[in-house]
């Protein structure tokens, strides 16, 4: 092992036993050097401040939701300062805010506390090599897209809307100067694309979406 070949690994967490349970794993791994740990940010600061060209971390597993701060602000504090440094968030949330925040602040990789073992190394590993790395079940939330709404023709539309104000099918046909049958069509139709079975909750989204 080459001090060049080491990942010299500040872990930063408020639970002791957290801090047990990642020395032990991760010192297992000849690539991996666990120089410090902290349990708040002072401690953090303390361990930056006091260390040598040597035992300097080049790499931070933080622990997002602290008591004294949040990890997202101290990874952005510690990196204004130390701008070499990479910092890899540890977290029980797999919020999409709290995953962009921390990119933001500048952290390389968003990692669960629940994950396996191995996906925390590969986190280490990837984001000491340079790389990004996110749980996959962060990215799964973060890039996931919400369900298209439904597209209604400017037809269906106007009937939807007249519905809402309460119009019967056979006002509406005379309205639009077409024929009981096809407005009752566009109904069906605007029914099959909401998702929508009865009558009467067709006319209660009616009102609820359609007013001005």
């Amino acid at each position: 092992m080459t001090p060049a070949a080491t990942i010299r690994l500040l872990i930063v967490d408020d639970h002791p036993l957290v801090r047990d349970g990642l020395r032990l794993r991760l010192g297992m791994l000849p690539a991996i050097a666990s120089v410090g740990e902290a349990g708040s940010a002072e401690e953090a600061w303390a361990w930056m401040a006091a260390a040598t060209p040597e035992t300097a971390p080049n790499l931070v597993l933080m622990d997002v939701g602290m008591k004294d701060t949040n990890g997202i602000d101290l990874t952005a504090s510690l990196l204004a300062q130390y701008p070499g440094l990479r910092v890899l968030m540890l977290s029980m949330y797999d919020n999409p805010e709290y995953v962009h925040r921390a990119l933001q602040a500048g952290a390389r990789g968003y990692v669960l506390k629940d994950a396996p073992a191995s996906d925390i190394v590969s986190a280490i590993d990837t984001v000491a090599a340079g790389g990004t790395y996110l749980s996959p079940a962060v990215s799964g939330r973060l890039f996931s897209r919400p369900e298209p709404k439904p597209v209604l023709t400017p037809r269906e539309a106007e009937i939807l809307k007249a519905l809402g104000q309460g119009h019967s099918s056979k006002q509406i046909a005379r309205d639009l100067d077409v024929s009981v049958r096809t407005v009752e069509t566009h109904r069906q139709s605007i029914k099959r694309k909401l998702g929508i079975e009865g009558q009467a909750e067709l006319i209660k989204y009616a009102v609820e979406h359609t007013r001005d």
